[in-house]
């Protein structure tokens, strides 16, 4: 028996002060037209790589994944390090000669403008850098005295593929990883996430910036001029994981249920970082609503195609919008979530009767934990209902 789909979505109401936390190529903050309005936007790759930022916190470095073009030069380290220390006690040269003939069977090329850099990046686990140095086993001298045709043979013969393809990092489990030369390395994601929508109308404004030189005695002038573009939103986030996906990528079912939940958490806590030093907009969302399905997802961003006026502030009628968008879409398809939960810091009724009441931010992680733990444990969700039951 084939067992069920089982999405974890995240919709998240957050405002941001004013702020430029992801730009375009001429400085301006990202914009999208939406029911015919302006709207700010935050891409969806700069949300993505903020969340997988923020889930690393939590790792130990050595168990961390990273996305780079420099895999020559960290296997080359790598091998260099003392037998001891996990490496193959090589000299700068040998390390370099080896590490090349082992990424060769991956079609990893060098750059052309970059001889130290590989001609795409690559995403994978720190961890699977030592699974290529130990398939030596022992043998980086012996293999070192081949010459270069009779190196690569014998390197051919070791599984450097299947090195890469296994035992990922949760980060790659979770954003997933595409190589177009090698399918063979390809990661489908567990993870999709959309951009980040104004619920309302927006202009971009300008800031007049000045520099003054300490040192300068001679005159009241400033020493730089500048502007800065800038915009203030509420916007609204959304993300889904597919936990079949991440187990399947995982295998682990315990893995599979930490990383589920501290994805969710991550996704929440995290904030991309343009200019943030000028206007430090960290802030944490009004509303963060979970739902889960075995059906299909749904981005419930339709509840905004018309703009939120926002009279008398923006939050609390875009989470009233949120929440009747949530009950039209089951009322009409049909598609109402197994699962809902939410946190959130806002009086209306509406919310409470849709949502349900509000549990603070670790107790919504709690019942992600019990619902994802359920399904694992028995490829349904009946168990999963009984355990979030009993854990309110």
């Amino acid at each position: 028996m084939t067992q069920p789909s089982l999405f974890v979505e995240v919709h998240i109401l957050q405002s941001l002060p004013p702020s430029n936390i992801n730009r375009d190529d001429s400085g301006t903050p990202k914009q999208a037209l939406y029911g015919g309005a302006r709207r700010a936007r935050v891409s969806s790759q700069a949300w993505k790589r903020a969340t997988r930022v923020e889930f690393a916190k939590a790792e130990a470095v050595a168990d961390r994944a990273t996305r780079t073009k420099r895999i020559a030069a960290l296997l080359a380290e790598r091998l260099a390090r003392p037998a001891s220390d996990g490496g193959a006690g090589l000299d700068a040269a040998q390390a370099d000669r080896l590490a090349a003939a082992l990424l060769e069977p991956l079609g990893i090329t060098k750059s052309s403008k970059k001889e130290e850099q590989s001609a795409y990046l690559l995403f994978f686990g720190k961890r699977q850098l030592d699974s290529l140095v130990a398939l030596l086993d022992g043998r980086a001298g012996e293999l070192l005295a081949l010459p270069e045709k009779k190196l690569k043979e014998e390197v051919a013969k070791l599984p450097v593929v299947s090195a890469l393809s296994t035992g990922h990092p949760a980060e790659v489990a979770l954003f997933g990883r595409m190589v177009a030369d090698l399918p063979a390395l390809n990661v489908d994601a567990a993870v999709q996430v959309a951009h980040a929508l104004s619920t309302h109308a927006v202009r971009t404004e300008f800031d007049y910036y000045t520099a003054v030189d300490d040192e300068n005695t001679e005159d009241s002038g400033a020493g730089m001029i500048g502007t800065v573009e800038f915009n203030s939103s509420t916007l609204y986030r959304y993300a889904v994981l597919g936990v079949h996906q991440l187990r399947d990528n995982l295998t682990s079912p315990q893995a599979t249920r930490e990383a589920a939940v501290r994805f969710v958490d991550a996704f929440t806590r995290s904030m991309p970082t343009g200019h943030q030093n000028s206007f430090a907009h960290r802030t944490l969302p009004h509303l963060v609503l979970v739902t889960v399905r075995t059906d299909q997802p749904v981005n419930l961003v339709s509840a905004f195609e018309e703009p939120v006026a926002g009279h008398s502030g923006l939050a609390a009628e875009s989470a009233v919008r949120l929440a009747g968008e949530l009950a039209s879409v089951g009322q009409t398809w049909g598609t109402v979530p197994t699962r809902t939960v939410a946190t959130y810091a806002l009086e209306a009724d509406k919310l409470t009767d849709t949502f349900g009441s509000s549990l603070a931010f670790p107790a919504l992680l709690d019942q992600v934990d019990a619902l994802v733990g359920a399904w694992l444990a028995d490829g349904g969700l009946g168990q999963a209902e009984t355990a979030q039951a009993g854990a309110r």
